[in-house]
This record gives C-alpha cells, sequence and structure tokens, in this order.
C-alpha cells in the first residue's frame, strides 16, 4: 500500500531522499477484519546526486563528460526521451520475489507479496488459519419454527424441538401427524388380507374365502390348499399299510415288503429269501418284517452293496504279538527271528540263544535280549570289538585314562593298568626313565657286589601261557669273546614261579615255570655276574611280571 499519510512528496525531502521516491508499508487490520499481509520490496538508498537538483532529469542527474546523463531509480525505467522515468510492472516482468503460494501486486516503482489462503465453505480466515463460522450464533442458520439449530464443522442442522411417537412424523412446522403406513409401507400386509389405517398403526383384516372338502384356506387367506391327511393323522390306512397324499383326498398302500391280502384286506410280509433263493445274498438271508438282511459267516463281513461279502483283515485288529498274515477267510500269526509261537497261536515267546547255543557266542558274557541276543565285555579296562562278540584291551595309558600321578608311569597291562614308581638307591644316579647307574664305590669289593647298573622292565602274559615259558634274555652288550656270565634270581622268587638258564657263556634266560592260576603282579631282581678279563661287574635288572586273564 502506498504511503502518504496526508503528506507531501516535500515531506521527505529533508530525509535525503529526492522527490518522487516510493514508500511502502504493510496494510493493518481493521474493525477486526482480516486484511491480506503485504510486504513492501526494500530499494536501496538512492546514490546522491553530484550537485543539488536534478537539472533535466526526472529523477537522477549525472555529469558525464560536460553533458547530462539521467537515470532511474530502481524500479522504474528510462522513457524514449532520456529524461522521463516509467514504473517497472514486475509482476508482468517476472522480476518479482513472491512465492508460489502469494500473489504479485504491482505498486509505483516497486510490487507487493499479498498472501492467498482460501478457507472452505462454512468457515473463514483468522489470525491466518480457517476456522468454523458458527452459523446458529450469527443467526444465518434459516431453521423454521418448532426447530432449533445445531452447528456442525462446516454447516449447521436442523433438529425437531420435540419428538414423535412411533406411528407419527412431523410436518413442516414440526407437528406431529400420522402416518397412514397403508399408503407408505410397501405390502404392510399379507396376500388374502386388507390394510385399515388407524391412527399410530394399522390392522390387517382376512379376506373371506370358502374352500371345498379336502383343501382349507391358506395363512395369507388368499387361496385354498389342498389337506394333506396322512401327514395330519386323519387318514384310515391300516396297520402295516403306507398313507399316500393326493389331489383333495389321499390312497393306502401296501408298504415295501408287504402284499395285500384280499381275504383279511390287510397287508402281510413277504418272506423275500423263500420266494428269491440263492439270488439275494452271496452267503447268508435272513427274513425280516417287510424286508431281509443279507450275513456272512465267520472271517467275512458284508459288503456295500449289502449282498456280497468281503474277506476280513484280521490283521488289521492286531490279533498276533508279532507277525500276522491274512488269508482267505482267517489269518495266520508268525514269529521274527529269535522268537518261536506258543500253542495258543498267537503269543510269540524269546528263544535264550544263550542258554540253547552249542559252543561259545561270546568270548565273555552272553546276555540274551528279546529276539536275539548281545555279547558284553568285563566292565573295566575292555571294549567290544567291531564283530560284537570278543572283547579288546583298552590302553589307558595312550586315552589318559588313568590315575597315576606326575612322579609315576603308566604302564598298561590286559584289562587294566599300573601306575610304577622308579627310584634310584644312594650312590646312584638317574640316567634314563628306566636305568640308574653308579655313581662311585668305596672298596674293591663293594664294586666286585654291588650293581654297575640297575634297569627295570615290565613284562605282561596272560594266565593260559604254556609252561614253562622263556619270559626274559640278558646279557652284555657287546659281548667279547672270553665274557662269562653268571645269573640268579636274589628277590621276588620265593613261591619258585620263575627260574634262570644260561643259555650260552654271554647269554641268560628267565623262565616262567610254574602255571599262575588267577591274576598276580610279581616283582623279581634278576642279577648279572660278567667275568671279564678276570673281573666281575655285576648288573641288576628289576622286572615287573604281571600275569592278567587270557583275552577275551
Amino acid at each position: 500500500q502506498l504511503s502518504s499519510r496526508g503528506q507531501g512528496c516535500e515531506a521527505h525531502q529533508h530525509l535525503g531522499y529526492p522527490c518522487g521516491h516510493v514508500f511502502l508499508t504493510c496494510c493493518e487490520e481493521e474493525d477486526g477484519i482480516d486484511q491480506p499481509t503485504l510486504r513492501r520490496k526494500e530499494k536501496p538508498e538512492p546514490t546522491a546526486l553530484p550537485k543539488r537538483g536534478n537539472g533535466p532529469c526526472a529523477q537522477q542527474c549525472a555529469v558525464e563528460d560536460g553533458q547530462a546523463r539521467c537515470s532511474c531509480f530502481p524500479g522504474f525505467a528510462l522513457a524514449a526521451d532520456g529524461r522521463t522515468c516509467e514504473d517497472v510492472n514486475e509482476c508482468v516482468t517476472n522480476t518479482h520475489s513472491c512465492q508460489a503460494s502469494e500473489r504479485c501486486l504491482n505498486t509505483v516503482g516497486s510490487f507487493m507479496c499479498e498472501k492467498q489462503t482460501t478457507c472452505p465453505a462454512g468457515h473463514q480466515l483468522k489470525n491466518d488459519a480457517c476456522v468454523d463460522v458458527d452459523e446458529c450464533a450469527a443467526g444465518s442458520d434459516g431453521c423454521a419454527a418448532g426447530f432449533e439449530c445445531q452447528n456442525t464443522v462446516g454447516s449447521f442442522s436442523c433438529n425437531p424441538r420435540q419428538r414423535c411417537f412411533t406411528g407419527f412424523t412431523q410436518d413442516a412446522h414440526g407437528n406431529c401427524i400420522d402416518i397412514d403406513e397403508c399408503v407408505s409401507v410397501e405390502e404392510p400386509c399379507n396376500s388374502g388380507f386388507n390394510c385399515i389405517n388407524t391412527v399410530g398403526s394399522y390392522t390387517c383384516q382376512r379376506k373371506i374365502i370358502l374352500c371345498s372338502q379336502g383343501y382349507h384356506v391358506s395363512e395369507d387367506g388368499a387361496r385354498c390348499v389342498d389337506v394333506d391327511e396322512c401327514h395330519t393323522g386323519v387318514h384310515r390306512c391300516g396297520e402295516g399299510q403306507i398313507c399316500q397324499n393326493l389331489p383333495g383326498t389321499y390312497r393306502c398302500d401296501c408298504q415295501t415288503g408287504y402284499q395285500y391280502d384280499m381275504i383279511r384286506r390287510v397287508c402281510v410280509d413277504v418272506n423275500e429269501c423263500w420266494r428269491y433263493p440263492g439270488r439275494l445274498c452271496a452267503q447268508t438271508c435272513e427274513n425280516s418284517p417287510g424286508s431281509y438282511r443279507c450275513s456272512c459267516t465267520a472271517g467275512f463281513t458284508l459288503a456295500y452293496d449289502g449282498k456280497n461279502c468281503e474277506d476280513v483283515n484280521e490283521c488289521n485288529n492286531n490279533p498276533c504279538s508279532q507277525e500276522c498274515a491274512n488269508i482267505y477267510g482267517s489269518y495266520q500269526c508268525y514269529c521274527r527271528q529269535g522268537f518261536y509261537l506258543k500253542e495258543d497261536g498267537h503269543t510269540c515267546e524269546d528263544i535264550d540263544e544263550c542258554s540253547q547255543s552249542i559252543g561259545h557266542l561270546c568270548a565273555f558274557r552272553c546276555v540274551n535280549v528279546p529276539g536275539s541276543y548281545q555279547c558284553a565285555c568285563p566292565p573295566h579296562g575292555y571294549s567290544m570289538s567291531p564283530n560284537g562278540r570278543t572283547c579288546r584291551d583298552i590302553d589307558e595309558c595312550s586315552l589318559g585314562a588313568h590315575n597315576c600321578s606326575a612322579t609315576e608311569t603308566c604302564y598298561n597291562i590286559q584289562g587294566s593298568f599300573r601306575c610304577l614308581s622308579f627310584s634310584c638307591p644312594q650312590n646312584y644316579r638317574r640316567v634314563s626313565d628306566t636305568r640308574c647307574e653308579r655313581i662311585s664305590c668305596p672298596n674293591f669289593m663293594d664294586c666286585q657286589n654291588s650293581p654297575l647298573r640297575i634297569t627295570y622292565y615290565q613284562l605282561s602274559f596272560q594266565t593260559n601261557i604254556l609252561i614253562p615259558a622263556q619270559i626274559f634274555r640278558i646279557g652284555p652288550s657287546p659281548a667279547y669273546s672270553g665274557d662269562n656270565i653268571i645269573i640268579s634270581i636274589t628277590r621276588g622268587n620265593e613261591e619258585n614261579y620263575f627260574s634262570t638258564r644260561k643259555l650260552n657263556a654271554f647269554t641268560g634266560a628267565v623262565y616262567l615255570q610254574r602255571q599262575v592260576r588267577e591274576p598276580r603282579d610279581f616283582l623279581i631282581d634278576v642279577e648279572m655276574k660278567l667275568l671279564r678279563q678276570g673281573t666281575f661287574t655285576t648288573f641288576l635288572a628289576r622286572i615287573y611280571v604281571f600275569i592278567t586273564t587270557h583275552s577275551l
């Protein structure tokens, strides 16, 4: 909006602006009515003239090469005469900066952007927002007398001040008037009835129709319908007869499977099995009142056609304890391998292979199981071989399944293991896991009698070893010509299970000479004296001998 405020152009010259400068202000709200918001396009402050006055120019004048050169303020364009200025319509030249939701309004020397807000029907713009118009409060509803106005969002409704009872409606003035249901309701009464309007309701009155014998008036009173004497029970058919309804009357017939006796005038049963022998049933025919039924002998069942007989698969009912084979009209029980059929012909009994077998089925123990047997091994120290019959020893030492301490050595034997501890006597040093060597000896006699070397050995044999059995050989290594040895058992042979024998001048052997009946452990000391170049040197072999049970 252009601002004048009742002042002329000269009123702004004291502010430093030349005459012709345009000012823009925003519209103000008047009388509570929202006005479109206008914002003014700011223009830069005009450049000061080189001298006082505009000369021949309408707005701005500049001297160039002694000549006056005219120019215009922003928002204006120099006219063809080169002196006057014309307003530029930014809205037409599209040089404005209004947004898409704003409308461009041209002003002298500038433009304004007007915000556009459109409200739907029943709403008005207030504080840049659309709010509902209360037509009832404004008195613009137009409801007739007898109705009251109720405001709704964007509109209003006229509701009657009083409600009418059922069968009444309101007229344009809000009065309750009777509804003629006979006219307004489609088919208020059934066919055969007349509709009579009443105040607030209506009634249906039956039309009068006369029907002949065997007929009666229908429920709607519009026509005559047949009386079903058979259904209502008013017929006179005798026992064993069937009532057949006919239009206006009925008829009495004999039931299927009966025939009419002309003498007694009653219906009597027909014995179909005598009348059609061998043609009705495949096996057995049994007469019944008014009919017959077919039956089958044991092992058969009646087919779906009620005539033929089909074989019954008794095996479906599991009559046998194990295997069942169906046969025509009966069945046969069988047993699986490892069982036998008892005298009742149904039950299968387990065969104890362990007690009835010829020879040994298992190396250790036979365990009977239903239908078969299994071989078992001792609970400790053995595992079952892949053949399922023999047992093989478990090497607890290699598997780490022993309880030997860190200072002990685990030695596996048949069915078990032993924890062995090797220690060297005083004046000996340990040179390996199984050998001790003498450090020194105080005198010649002690050197002759005490062992130069003590070596530990472990041997394992079974109780069924053949006797006598050579279990150990001893001799010098290397051996020289002229060597001679003497061997003896110095400890552990109190029961004379072992003996020694000299095989040659430099080789001796240890024998097991008595049978060991039970598993047993022995520790024997075998001493070998070597005579070499006139000097005796003693060697000691400490041998652990473990006798275990024979192989399983």
